[in-house]
């Protein structure tokens, strides 16, 4: 009886330890508190502010700095689409050109036919050449690129070219 008295007794004695330094934290946390500073730091004399205080307006700013850096992405996007698309039309006009420019008898107006086939925003951009050799026609469609970037007015040409067989 006598060991499970001592053991009894120690575990009551850890107990009290604990509860008083339990008991000792928490006061210096509610002290802490109320000087408006952390546990165990010193006190800075102002009461702290709620967390959506201290952080109010912080997001506007970050969007603010990235603002600039999100409008170069999405111009060099848009550029990049309308670089593509004046290729694809520059594909099409070749081959529109190409075959009118392949029957004998309407031979002279392939461009203007290679125009009809593209967008009018890439036809007036447009120049076409014609070429080959005895039994097959070759055209070129030379589209310039448009620019979306202010100041900026050459993004090059885009070119394209179709072959097709005399008739």
């Amino acid at each position: 009886m006598s060991g499970t008295r001592t053991v009894r007794r120690a575990v009551r004695t850890v107990r009290a330890v604990c509860s008083v330094r339990t008991a000792r934290a928490a006061g210096a946390v509610r002290s802490a508190r109320a000087a408006g500073t952390r546990a165990g730091e010193p006190g800075r004399g102002a009461p702290r502010k709620r967390p959506g205080e201290r952080e109010r307006g912080a997001s506007s700013l970050e969007l603010a700095g990235m603002l600039p850096l999100l409008l170069l992405v999405a111009m060099a996007a848009i550029q990049l689409g309308v670089a593509g698309y004046a290729v694809q039309q520059a594909g099409t006009g070749a081959r529109a050109a190409a075959r009118i420019a392949s029957r004998d008898d309407f031979s002279d107006d392939y461009a203007a036919s290679g125009r009809a086939a593209m967008s009018q925003w890439t036809a007036s951009r447009s120049k076409f050449s014609l070429g080959g050799a005895e039994d097959e026609v070759k055209v070129t469609t030379k589209v310039t690129i448009p620019s979306v970037v202010p100041g900026v007015d050459d993004f090059g040409d885009a070119s394209r070219s179709a072959t097709m067989p005399r008739d």
